[in-house]
């Protein structure tokens, strides 16, 4: 996998915990920098921990799959893509509650925007590649991006969060078709 791809799939992993960012900080009167580092290292953690289990459970199953193993990596991204972007595309319900404060609830949530990295991971397992680099990449680009989405969500509100989720669904239908791609020709 090249730096550019692990860079781009970072970011793409990310944009489900910036969308909750944002919706946080858009939720929210004031959000100190030491709050919003806090959060984004909570996520940027758990987000770059889960790829591992995934890469582990896939590396399993890996041997056994080895001649269709593409196709398995192009539905899981794809799906997840998809999913991705339906979730983008979706308004958020009428009297939503602000995304809660307390620690395991944070970190409940930061696992929840997690599952598509672990997704990933094992669809990484797939594919014969590393998973340190994209795992550490794909936690600095949530710690990153929640970091920053809980300062500005105040500013500029869920609708670009919303986008954000749409964008990364893209990235990951682009990747999961690349990688099908590469095996097929």
């Amino acid at each position: 996998m090249t730096l550019t791809a692990i860079i781009i799939l970072a970011f793409a992993m990310s944009t489900d915990a910036f969308a909750v960012a944002i919706a946080m900080g858009a939720r929210r009167n004031n959000v100190r920098f030491g709050e919003a580092l806090k959060t984004g290292l909570l996520f940027g953690v758990i987000e770059g921990v889960t790829p591992l289990i995934g890469w582990a459970l896939g590396s399993i199953a890996a041997s056994y799959v080895e001649s269709w193993d593409h196709w398995i990596a192009f539905v899981l991204l794809g799906g997840l893509g998809l999913r991705m972007i339906y979730e983008g595309w979706q308004e958020p319900e009428v009297g939503e509650e602000p995304a809660p404060r307390a620690f395991w609830l944070l970190a409940l949530t930061g696992f929840a925007t997690s599952i598509d990295a672990m997704v990933v991971g094992a669809g990484l397992a797939f594919v014969d590649t590393t998973i340190l680099e994209p795992a550490l990449a794909i936690g600095l680009a949530t710690l990153t991006m929640v970091t920053i989405g809980m300062l500005v969500g105040r500013r500029i509100g869920a609708a670009i969060g919303k986008r954000a989720e749409v964008f990364g669904g893209l990235v990951l239908i682009a990747i999961g078709s690349l990688t099908l791609w590469q095996h097929l020709h």
